[in-house]
């Protein structure tokens, strides 16, 4: 239910209260989750996932559903923004691989270009579907790459 107020009302939300509402969102909050940095036009968002005794696992190291957690729905929400109202997106899947085990705080750093948005938005204009994939490396605080995840995304305007 929060999730479908936000959406219909993000317009009218300042940005920087969106970011607050979005770290509040109690999957987040309680995995201990956070969007740390964010550009207005939805083309940069950096998350970190903070180790604590909550998000652990039984050997000690941060849980895998956490960090999937971490990375889950943030190229979706860019897409959404980048495309508008008019664009159906969704996740339809995802990859994981865990390289290392992550024993600090952890980050993710997403990027979608003015040229993925574009491709796409020529690539769906006639109402077809599109399906691609986006990668992103979650590290950890000594910059070693702790997991990979491609994320594959639907769009198709409605």
């Amino acid at each position: 239910m929060a999730a479908h107020l936000f959406r219909k009302y993000s317009e009218k939300i300042p940005f920087r209260l969106m970011r607050h509402f979005v770290n509040l969102w109690p999957p987040f909050l309680g995995a201990g989750i956070r969007v740390i940095e964010a550009k207005k036009d939805f083309t940069y968002m950096r998350v970190e996932l903070k180790r604590s005794w909550y998000n652990m696992n039984y050997v000690g190291t941060q849980f895998g559903g956490s960090i999937y957690a971490m990375v889950d729905p943030f190229f979706m929400l860019m897409l959404m923004n980048l495309l508008g109202k008019d664009y159906i997106v969704w996740d339809k899947a995802a990859h994981v691989k865990f390289i290392k085990p992550g024993r600090t705080r952890l980050f993710a750093e997403f990027r979608i270009n003015p040229e993925t948005v574009e491709s796409v938005k020529n690539l769906t204009e006639n109402g077809g579907k599109y399906i691609f994939d986006l990668p992103v490396d979650v590290y950890a605080d000594n910059g070693e790459k702790v997991a990979h995840i491609v994320k594959t995304l639907y769009v198709k305007k409605k």
